[in-house]
């Protein structure tokens, strides 16, 4: 007796269609970016891309996180995105010692990270998928370690916006710093960890010179480019 072969069920099929209609919604690019994140391997990249859209209807419920969600973080005047390097990358200029850990909630901050990396992305170019910056630690202190911040940006970063980042400069890193980094460190993948570069002080203008050019440079690193304050609501270069 033959045994008849059952078609999907319409679970399955139900199902099936959502992930499909769900993938419709992203573009090629995006795709792309979550198979590399995993080495091509696309068992690892489709798990990774379903955790993503998961995790998307809970942190953006309205598609977006708006201004007024984040103000606390933006009127703090730490974070500007402004400039682009020599590649047409945007730039993000994060001035470390102007957060603190005791002032700042949890959620909003993560709320604030979903905030600025989209904005970044909004200023890609055409062609380009990656954005590039520079972390500014002079003056950073213990009063600015943020262990439970870094970790959840550094998750957001790499879970959710895979193959965005394209190099982080540090710069005026003090000796304080390197314990509290060596405490984040084993929690960044191998790619990203490549993509972050110490730049000691005497290599400075040589380096930030090389990647970016004078026009694109903020004038406190030599350049011409005057970084805005804080504006409530869109301009075209914004801190935040």
């Amino acid at each position: 007796m033959h045994r008849r072969r059952r078609g999907p069920s319409s679970h399955r099929r139900s199902t099936t269609a959502h992930m499909h209609a769900c993938v419709q919604e992203e573009d090629d690019f995006m795709l792309r970016r979550f198979l590399r994140a995993r080495d091509h391997n696309i068992s690892k990249a489709s798990a990774m891309f379903l955790k993503y859209l998961s995790w998307k209807r809970g942190a953006k419920p309205r598609g977006s996180i708006t201004e007024a969600e984040v103000r606390g973080e933006l009127v703090q005047d730490k974070l500007y995105i402004q400039g682009f390097d020599k590649t047409g990358r945007p730039m993000i200029y994060l001035f470390g010692n102007r957060h603190f850990a005791a002032k700042r909630d949890l959620e909003e901050f993560k709320r604030y990270v979903i905030y600025i990396l989209d904005n970044t992305c909004t200023k890609l170019p055409a062609g380009q998928e990656k954005f590039a910056s520079v972390v500014d630690l002079k003056g950073w202190g213990y009063a600015n370690c943020d262990i439970r911040a870094k970790l959840a940006a550094l998750e957001i970063m790499q879970n959710y916006y895979p193959e965005r980042l394209g190099r982080v400069f540090l710069i005026h890193v003090p000796y304080v710093f390197m314990a509290a980094w060596k405490m984040v460190y084993p929690f960044i993948d191998d790619n990203t960890k490549k993509k972050f570069v110490f730049v000691a002080d005497k290599d400075l203008d040589g380096t930030l010179r090389d990647a970016i050019d004078l026009s694109q440079l903020p004038e406190q690193y030599g350049g011409k480019l005057r970084l805005e304050g804080y504006k409530s609501s869109s301009t075209t270069d914004l801190v935040y």
